[in-house]
């Protein structure tokens, strides 16, 4: 029986494996390199269909091998493929980040222009238009203002629509320009059609951005429109508000001061009253005759009558004392509201 050697088998594993990867390897790269060629037959001989032929027909023109050479120059025509799709790339991206950075431009230019309308508007309506007698902003400063940023708006649209007009003819006048001297057979240098192809791209360009700006500014003053009918709206609503808590204030008035004249009147009665009861005391303790049963008993009926009525008046004055606070409490409420 052959003695087996387990250092042998590790090695011949070894062996193997390293073979193994060193195929692996060779195989990867046949593959990429048939890829490539792949892709430069198809590019150069019309498509897939010669690709799909049968392999007997193919086989008496295809080479079985390749040179070095023509792998040369399939590797320097992919190369050129390469570097010609990097550059279109390269143009696209630099196309792309001039629009985003005209974007970030035009971004940063309305997040300014917000940030001064709000302050111009936090100055001269929430601050500027607010009543120092009564605390409420007040309804014509804030419809006039509106106004204003409305007739400002329209103004601007006019500008750019008048300065569009005259792009607009600049470009007809340099078409025309154009035209004529093809027409005249003038024969232009080329870096001075360069030129005029770079100002016609230019004002094209301005032209654009005016027509946005112009859309703009249209869907700014609806905005505008819309939220100035809102403020309208809500102002209205305050000042119905306002009228009802206006009146609301001068009936509960009247009625504190009606309980606070019952409640005085009461009050004097009352020590009219105590006054009357001290001197009937008095005349009593005096008199060495003693008080019929009759008028202690009558005395006390009408002490006890008054002692109720007190008592009603005093739960009057404090359901008149809550109803006034009550009222005080809608008048503060009301006054933060229009606020």
């Amino acid at each position: 029986m052959p003695f087996f050697d387990a250092t042998d088998y590790e090695e011949q594993m070894e062996e193997m494996e390293t073979a193994m990867e060193e195929i692996q390897r060779d195989v990867d790269a046949l593959q990429l390199e048939n890829q490539l060629f792949h892709r430069f037959l198809k590019r150069n001989t019309g498509g897939a269909d010669s690709l799909n032929e049968p392999k007997k027909k193919r086989r008496g023109k295809v080479p079985s091998a390749l040179s070095i050479d023509q792998k040369l120059e399939i590797v320097q025509s992919e190369l050129d493929e390469v570097t010609k799709d990097r550059n279109e790339s390269k143009v696209t991206s630099e196309k792309l980040i001039d629009t985003l950075r005209a974007v970030l431009e035009e971004t940063d230019l309305r997040i300014s222009e917000l940030k001064k309308d709000a302050y111009e508007f936090k100055r001269d309506i929430v601050v500027g238009a607010e009543n120092m007698r009564t605390g409420r902003t007040m309804a014509e400063k804030v419809v006039r203002y509106m106004e204003d940023k409305l007739r400002q708006r329209d103004a601007m649209i006019e500008k750019l629509r008048l300065k569009n007009a005259t792009l607009k003819t600049q470009k007809q006048k340099v078409e025309a320009q154009l035209r004529q001297k093809e027409e005249m057979g003038d024969v232009l240098h080329y870096i001075d059609f360069h030129q005029l192809q770079i100002e016609n791209k230019q004002y094209v360009q301005k032209i654009d951005e005016r027509n946005e700006e112009l859309l703009k500014l249209k869907s700014t003053t609806g905005t505008t429109v819309q939220a100035l009918n809102t403020l309208k709206n809500n102002l209205t609503g305050l000042l119905q508000e306002s009228t009802w808590l206006a009146k609301e204030i001068n009936s509960r008035q009247g009625q504190l001061k009606k309980l606070s004249t019952d409640a005085a009147a009461v009050q004097a009665e009352l020590q009219h009253e105590k006054r009357l009861q001290k001197r009937l005391g008095q005349e009593d303790s005096t008199d060495n005759a003693m008080p019929q049963i009759m008028d202690y008993v009558q005395q006390k009926k009408e002490m006890y009558e008054l002692e109720e009525e007190v008592k009603n008046w005093e739960r009057k004055v404090e359901i008149a004392e809550m109803a006034a606070k009550k009222a005080k409490r809608k008048i503060n409420m009301a006054k933060e509201g229009t606020r």
